[in-house]
């Protein structure tokens, strides 16, 4: 077993250890809104998720102690020369998880602060998200990290 613990572009061979780290995401969002998220179920099939790991504009960052603890799914986005809004670079975070069994050791936090990096070494000017409503978990932990809410999106049911 690897000793050191060490956050690394995730690879093909991770491709399992993510699949079940997805499962627990849905869960968690099924939970919170059954009427959307289906059960038992994942954001990324197999066959698309080796795709994505050949997105350079998407990389997958994994959080590594000799299995894979955590993921960070993020998204590259450039705005360039439009008419309504400035020039920028971001980084979204389009999924961050920790396995259940592992909560509570910081890799959350580690996995969060290995993104900010990188988004600055490549030049971006934030790092963006989205957390569902009731997720107040995800939340507390996003605020503490230092983000704040830019937008807020409302819905109605008819």
């Amino acid at each position: 077993m690897n000793t050191t613990n060490t956050i690394r572009q995730a690879s093909v061979a991770d491709i399992p250890q993510l699949i079940n780290l997805l499962h627990q995401v849905d869960m968690v969002h099924h939970r919170l809104w059954p009427e959307l998220f289906k059960p038992y179920t994942t954001k990324y099939s197999e066959q698309e998720l080796e795709t994505l790991l050949g997105d350079e504009s998407k990389p997958v960052f994994v959080y590594d102690d000799g299995e894979v603890r955590g993921y960070a799914f993020c998204q590259i986005s450039v705005v360039k020369d439009d008419r309504l809004l400035q020039d920028r670079k971001t980084l979204y975070l389009d999924d961050l998880c920790v396995d259940e069994a592992m909560r509570g050791r910081h890799i959350g936090s580690a996995l969060f602060r290995f993104v900010r990096e990188y988004a600055q070494s490549i030049g971006c000017q934030d790092v963006t998200l989205n957390v569902w409503a009731g997720n107040d978990a995800a939340m507390r932990f996003y605020q503490s990290m230092g983000m704040q809410i830019r937008a807020e999106r409302l819905e109605l049911s008819v």
